[in-house]
């Protein structure tokens, strides 16, 4: 393994530095080339819908999503993007629209201009552009229309849409070789090869290397990892990550969080997104917030203030603290649109609710915030803390609403435009 691919083997923890790309700007987001890791997400609605369409994408931006791709599968679709990108810059959204194109995307895009137009990046599947004889003519005239809109491209592989031509002829390479392969190693090849090759031919079309992005999808984590170790030591194209498939719930977390973990330890990726099924019924939005969870812990970026809690044990018979911890961490993530804003800076933020004396007052001292409340059998009085110094005791029934309140106390004091962080208070 070479130091892209090992970058624990140091002196110092901590990421490997990031694979060096090529920087992309889609609409106003800058991909790669040493930009913050961008956060995406795609909606489930009916393009054609357009006022469903404009409640998800806002949605989406204002949970943090920095680009939302959008369905444009047949011509209602393609005639209504123009309408829902208007409908947002309404609402004061200028995030960035990708359109996703599968089998039919240069006939929408060549009839429908406002759409090509309105759309800041197309995303192509080789795999599914056109088949056979076709397959040429049909990525060249999506690069074109590109190239004449000034459009980035993503040329996105997946696994489940590979290029069959391209896949039985390595199949057949590697059965007459002396050495074959495993079948799944030349699968992998098979995708690296055709996000690669699709990449030159666009190049070849007059397309510079600074409005191509590559990704190439799978859904098992292992060979996610393998496929995006190879191309990322091929190619200085910006990435976009993802885990194909991942499914619902904490399985399709789990599964993503530990694929996309070790590529971006390993520096590898420049734009991600976390494709979660939604429960029924479930929020779109869930996917944009594991997105943003899982680069603020590893220490890429901050989007909201965290909250430190501990799981409970014997010691914590109350549920008070995990209610805390659950409206504290509820309320951030409502108010953080608006405190953006209102206060800069308070993304780094971080609030410590724990629930016995054992580590209460030594994480709660870690914490611009902590509250450490009574276990059993213990005093029931709850010491909070303030930049590592002991500011309060709370007592009584109303300690939780009472913490919640020196929280937002803390916020407009550090943050807002007074700026003052309050001094700890002798008792």
């Amino acid at each position: 393994m070479n130091k892209l691919e090992n970058p624990l083997d140091s002196d110092i923890a901590g990421p490997a530095p990031r694979h060096r790309t090529t920087q992309v700007k889609v609409g106003d987001v800058a991909v790669g080339g040493g930009a913050p890791i961008v956060v995406q997400s795609m909606t489930n609605t009916d393009t054609a819908d357009i006022n469903g369409t404009i409640a998800q994408v806002a949605a989406l931006a204002r949970a943090g999503s920095e680009m939302v791709r959008i369905t444009v599968d047949r011509e209602e679709a393609a005639a209504a993007v123009p309408h829902i990108r208007d409908g947002l810059a309404k609402r004061g959204i200028t995030t960035p629209l990708i359109g996703d194109f599968h089998y039919i995307g240069h006939k929408l895009l060549a009839a429908y201009p406002a759409c090509a137009e309105a759309l800041a990046k197309y995303r192509i599947n080789p795999g599914n552009v056109g088949f056979k004889d076709k397959r040429d003519t049909q990525f060249a005239d999506i690069i074109e229309i590109a190239n004449k809109n000034n459009k980035p491209v993503r040329i996105g592989a997946n696994w489940g849409s590979l290029d069959q031509e391209l896949l039985t002829k390595l199949m057949d390479e590697n059965a007459a070789s002396a050495n074959p392969r495993d079948v799944r190693a030349v699968t992998r090849e098979a995708m690296v090869q055709s996000a690669l090759l699709s990449a030159a031919r666009a190049e070849e079309l007059g397309m510079p290397k600074d409005r191509i992005i590559l990704s190439a999808k799978v859904s098992a984590v292992q060979d996610l990892i393998a496929v995006y170790q190879d191309l990322a030591s091929r190619s200085d194209y910006a990435i976009h990550l993802g885990l194909t498939e991942a499914g619902m719930g904490s399985k399709g977390i789990v599964a993503s969080s530990a694929a996309l973990g070790i590529l971006l330890q390993q520096g590898i990726g420049d734009t991600i997104r976390i494709s979660l099924t939604p429960e029924p019924g479930g929020d779109r939005t869930r996917e944009v917030q594991v997105g943003q969870e899982l680069l603020q812990t590893m220490g890429f970026r901050t989007f909201v203030p965290l909250v430190a809690a501990c799981p409970g044990c014997g010691r914590t018979t109350s549920t008070t603290f995990q209610e805390l911890a659950s409206s504290i961490q509820d309320f951030i993530r409502v108010e953080m649109p608006n405190w953006k804003t209102k206060y800069p800076g308070v993304e780094e933020l971080n609030v410590a609710v724990m629930g016995c004396i054992v580590n209460g007052p030594g994480e709660s001292k870690h914490a611009n915030i902590g509250i450490s409340l009574p276990g059993t059998g213990e005093a029931p009085a709850a010491p909070v803390f303030v930049d590592g110094k002991k500011f309060r005791t709370l007592r009584g029934p109303t300690i939780s609403a009472d913490f919640k309140a020196l929280v937002i106390d803390y916020i407009d004091q550090r943050y807002g435009q007074g700026a003052k962080v309050p001094a700890p208070a002798a008792e």
